[in-house]
Parts: C-alpha cells; structure tokens; sequence
C-alpha cells in the first residue's frame, strides 16, 4: 500500500499535528468548451473506484479514486485512447496498488507504446497528447504529468502547484532533449511541437525513439505525492488554455468565491471555464475538480507578497512626454 511507505514517519507527526488526523470526503466535478477552435481535442475522465471499475476487488484496501485531463493536438485520437487504457494499463499492472508510483510511471509509458501499434493501423491516429492524472488513496494525493496541463491545490487559500509545466522555455527540459540529440527552435520543441512530453506523436520523425534509446519527447510522467490535511480544500486541475489566463493563486482565489456562493463543484467548474473565455481564452477549455470535504472553504485572508514599484527618473521623462503628446 502506497502509504505504508510513509507511516512510520507520519505517525509520530500525528501525535503532534491534529491537522494530519484527516481522512478526506471527495466531491468531483467537470466542465469543457470547445472554446475558439474548429475541433475539441480535449477529454477528462473521473472514475470514484478506480479498481471497481475495471471488475477488481481489493479486499481491505481503500478506494483509489482517478482523475485525469488529456489535451490532444493534431487530433483527438491520441488523447481518447489514453483516456480510455492508462486507467486499465494501471490496475492491470501486476504491481497494483502497492508500488502506485512505479505503476503509474511505467503505465504511461506503456500506454504511450501501445498507440504507436494501434497508429500503424491507420494515419487517423497519428496525434499526440499531454496527460495529467491525479489519484487519492486515503490521505495520499498523487500527481502525475507530461505535459502542459497544470494540477494545483488550495491549502487554506494558497495556491501549491502540484505540476510543472513542461514547455521548451524550461530550462530542465530544454536540458534533457539536448543531452537526447533534440533542440528548440523558436520556443518549440525540434521546431515542431510546443510541449516536450507526450504520448503519442510517434508519426513526427526524430521526437520519440532515437537508435533504441528515447527520444526528446518524453512520455514519462513528472510525479508529485502529498498527504493531505485538512487544510486542504480542493485540487483544479486544468488544460493550458485555462492556464493562458488563469495564474494557479487567480483560479484558487476565483473557485473558493464560487464555491463560498454555492458550494457546487460541478458549477464551479463551468464558471472557471466560462471566465476563462470572457479573459480571451482561445483554447479548448478543460477543468477538473476534485473538494476534499463537504463544506465549503472558510473564508480567509491569504496574505500576499507585498512589492516595492519604484520608476526611474528615465521613466517619469519618458512618460510625461507620452503624456504631453
């Protein structure tokens, strides 16, 4: 059990910190748009019991409950099959649900091989896809990224990223696809793709597999395991078109008003999408909600980092003869 492996230095924490003694009461929601765009290329999923769901019983082991936002580019088959096999991919692994972190990694990878076999089946499938899947078993979130999708999760009103986006302006990922024979190019990854992890994609020459070795497209998920306490209110996880618009501290701010208004997760996701056009949002609009507890969150005052702006004397000139014409 995943969380075994953190108990023994959890518990003597517990005696200390009441706010560990927390099991948390989940309530979902979701919403997408198509948004600007011709076609949908993103999906999601939220599966309550993800072991139930595919017919296998765990006797005396807690629910495992699966999230996830896949944005597909260059189609949308690549995101609805990793939709449909990495949940399946993930409880069939012989290693589930005790190692989860291992299962979860190699899940993609293995998810990510089995579309290039179904793509040498017809050129419709020649797509890619950034995935972002979160589980929670008992007090234990875990994270897992490639790609630009964003999870972040609201700890008594601030907001704490629980993903990285992985773009080309990344200096870490701009390292690995170097040490790989890869490059950017005017902010794009080999010149063609503008994340650098992915499944799929396995129709674009020189991304993936290199002379048995990887790629600089990586499938490899980022992953990110936090215990939850009872500070902790919700997790949004969204496409990047919510994230051209959102900052992650804006959103938390944004859904805890809606949620102190009515208290619906399912609407508070529409209203997220819904802002996210009216701020010029062009993307495909994904959001995924995931609330930790049945009441909403207390109103607090989330203190914020308070700057110096200062102009220099070259600025104040500059802007008075703006002013003056």
């Amino acid at each position: 059990m995943l969380e075994s492996i953190y108990e023994d230095a959890a518990a003597a924490d517990r005696r200390h910190n009441p706010l560990n003694n927390f099991i948390p009461t989940l309530r979902s929601g979701e919403w997408s748009d198509i948004g600007d765009r011709l076609h949908m290329e993103d999906t999601h999923i939220c599966i309550t019991d993800l072991a139930q769901n595919f017919g296998c019983n765990l006797l005396g082991e807690e629910a495992i409950s699966f999230y996830g936002v896949f944005d597909g580019h260059g189609g949308k088959d690549a995101a609805q099959f990793v939709r449909d096999h990495l949940p399946r991919v993930i409880v069939e692994d012989a290693d589930f649900p005790l190692e989860l972190e291992k299962v979860v990694t190699r899940s993609f990878m293995e998810t990510d091989a089995a579309f290039a076999k179904s793509c040498s089946l017809g050129s419709a499938l020649s797509s890619g896809t950034t995935a972002l899947t979160a589980m929670i078993f008992g007090r234990s979130l875990l994270v897992a990224n490639a790609g630009d999708c964003r999870a972040v999760l609201s700890r008594h009103g601030m907001a704490i990223e629980m993903s990285k986006d992985h773009r080309p302006c990344c200096n870490n990922e701009r390292m690995r696809i170097e040490s790989l024979g890869g490059f950017i190019d005017d902010g794009y990854l080999n010149g063609q793709l503008g994340v650098t992890r992915a499944l799929g994609d396995w129709h674009i020459n020189g991304l993936k597999e290199i002379s048995g070795r990887g790629g600089p497209l990586s499938a490899e998920p980022e992953l990110k395991l936090v215990t939850l306490t009872k500070e902790d209110e919700f997790l949004i996880i969204g496409s990047d078109g919510i994230w051209d618009v959102f900052r992650s501290q804006n959103a938390v701010d944004f859904a805890r008003r809606k949620l102190q208004e009515h208290n619906n997760v399912k609407l508070c996701c529409k209203e997220i999408v819904e802002e996210a056009i009216k701020r010029g949002a062009s993307d495909n609009l994904t959001v995924v909600m995931v609330c930790f507890h049945l009441e909403p969150p207390p109103h607090v005052v989330v203190p914020r980092p308070r700057f110096k702006r200062s102009i220099s004397a070259e600025g104040l000139r500059n802007l008075k003869s703006l002013l003056e014409g």
